[in-house]
């Protein structure tokens, strides 16, 4: 899978995970709790987390920090906190009930099921499928433009329905459909708007009937409005600053979900088959039929990540101000859930792994960066849009003495001084250093995943 630079909207970043040839019990609560201290206190690379282990049909929690940085009240299994991305398997748990039933049909065209008229891109005469959409290999790509443009505060509220239907008339697909993995919110969204075909009512309202209602998951809900439920934790950015509450509209079921750990363990146990429920048929179909990626592959929303022992199912998500993991091992029917209160690039994915298999190590925290204080003048010199590859500018912009950063399909960050000439992103491990030559042309170099990217202003 190439590697890409992830915003923050796009709720979800995957990370690569190393094989391993050995199973072992799950960390003790004592030992969580270390690991949750080291991330907040020591690294100040979180706020709260909120952890929940199943392991032997048994369930756990173990949590640390605050409700928020000017908070002090302590985060725990019942805190609410938004779990973007995984909102994805919930939806794909509805594609798989109605799969089922047999009114979806994995394998059909997705104009089918949408309403009459509506224009579906297709490559090579082949279509768009329901199975192609929830694998991520619908060909679609990016978000679309009134999202991208909207920041980070909220980019998803009052995108409707209508919007996102004619967005998909005027795609062109980037690859072949069902064999090219591009990671797409709008094709989740999209397979909302197949099942909303079906069951005539808003998805929000069919996960609380078929999911959440049958879980028992009385802490949850899709996040459509401005209310917030009572005790929610705080979110902040990568900076560690308080960040805006999501909500949604049409895009609900690719990052809607706001939880509880006390309520995902529910999902988690019922997934992995640690509770008997009346959603195990569909949980078995989720992942009946799958497809490769570079490294394990995808089923009906769930990533697949193989061991020496076995594989691990999971699922990330991110907001603005949150960062999510849940996920179970195949063979032991071992589940984890983290839930933390902070967006950041390196996310919780690796405590998330290393409870499922503590010989995958925790990842090594960067030494936090801070901006210096320049001369602001110098801003406007770096204004405009530069080339880094075919179809793909970074637009650099000023606004009230500060300088931001957008690439091509996702969205605008702040990036901060270190020099005059270098500036770093707080959102991502990455840098970008302007270069001014003697004829005074400007261009940029981008610093990420070890490689250095230069661009040419336009």
């Amino acid at each position: 899978m190439t590697k890409r630079f992830f915003a923050a909207a796009t709720l979800l970043a995957l990370a690569a995970t190393p094989t391993v040839s050995q199973e072992a019990a799950m960390p003790a609560n004592g030992e969580i709790s270390q690991i949750l201290a080291d991330r907040i206190d020591r690294d100040e690379a979180n706020v709260g987390i909120a952890v929940a282990v199943i392991e032997g049909g048994e369930i756990r929690f173990v949590s640390h920090g605050t409700i928020g940085r000017d908070d002090p009240a302590p985060v725990n299994e019942f805190t609410p906190f938004e779990a973007g991305s995984i909102t994805k398997v919930f939806t794909s748990l509805l594609l798989a009930q109605l799969a089922l039933e047999g009114e979806i049909d994995l394998d059909a065209p997705i104009a089918d099921y949408l309403p009459e008229g509506t224009v579906v891109p297709e490559l090579d005469g082949k279509p768009i499928t329901p199975f192609d959409l929830a694998t991520h290999m619908s060909g679609l790509s990016g978000l679309p433009e009134e999202i991208t443009a909207a920041g980070l505060a909220n980019p998803y509220s009052g995108y409707t329905d209508a919007q996102l239907l004619d967005w998909l008339s005027r795609q062109q697909l980037v690859g072949p459909i069902g064999e090219r993995f591009e990671y797409s919110n709008a094709g989740v969204a999209l397979l909302g708007e197949v099942i909303e075909g079906v069951t005539d009512e808003p998805v929000a309202k069919t996960v609380e009937q078929r999911i959440l209602f049958p879980l028992g998951m009385e802490s949850s809900t899709l996040s459509l409005g401005a209310e917030k439920p009572e005790g929610m934790a705080i979110g902040h950015d990568a900076s560690g600053t308080p960040a805006p509450y999501w909500d949604f509209d049409a895009v609900a079921p690719a990052g809607a979900l706001i939880t509880t750990a006390s309520d995902l363990a529910k999902f988690i146990a019922a997934a992995n088959g640690a509770t008997e429920t009346e959603l195990r048929p569909a949980f078995e179909k989720m992942l009946e039929r799958v497809r490769p990626l570079d490294t394990g592959s995808i089923g009906l929303g769930w990533f697949i990540t193989p061991t020496g022992s076995g594989e691990i199912v999971w699922h990330n998500g991110r907001t603005g101000g949150f960062s999510s993991f849940a996920g179970f091992e195949r063979t032991s029917g071992n589940g984890v859930v983290v839930l933390s209160n902070m967006s950041t690039e390196a996310g919780i994915n690796d405590i998330g792994m290393h409870l499922l298999d503590p010989s995958l190590p925790l990842r090594v925290q960067p030494v936090p960066r801070a901006a210096v204080e320049i001369d602001p003048t110098v801003l406007p010199n770096y204004v405009g849009d530069y080339v880094l590859a075919p179809g793909v500018v970074l637009s650099v912009t000023t606004e009230q003495d500060r300088l931001f950063a957008q690439l091509t399909g996702q969205q605008r960050f702040e990036i901060f001084p270190m020099s005059e000439t270098e500036f770093f992103y707080k959102v991502v491990e990455a840098q970008l250093s302007f270069v001014t030559g003697e004829d005074g042309t400007v261009s940029v170099v981008l610093h990420q995943n070890g490689q250095d990217l230069p661009g040419v202003r336009e």
